[in-house]
């Protein structure tokens, strides 16, 4: 049998490792699953903020405003 996952080893403080099992064990998850829980948040966080950041240069490139923007999202949403 084949594992879908892979193990990783990461370095904790203790007081952080037991509060991490404080939470666990109120919401009957694994330690695993409350690290990933995390690291799913941080990544969909920073590719939002990658997102933004796109989003910005594009529109300095082009010369729009932030209220350009609400305009145009506005009219594309019209017409659907």
């Amino acid at each position: 049998m084949f594992r879908t996952s892979k193990i990783v080893t990461i370095s904790v403080f203790p007081k952080f490792l037991k509060k991490v099992d404080e939470l666990a064990k109120e919401e009957n998850r694994t330690r695993s699953e409350m690290f990933r829980e995390v690291m799913r948040q941080y990544i969909a966080k920073r590719e939002l903020e990658n997102l933004q950041q796109y989003g910005a240069k594009r529109m300095s490139k082009i010369g729009l405003k932030e209220t350009g923007v609400q305009r145009i999202v506005d009219q594309y949403r019209a017409k659907k």
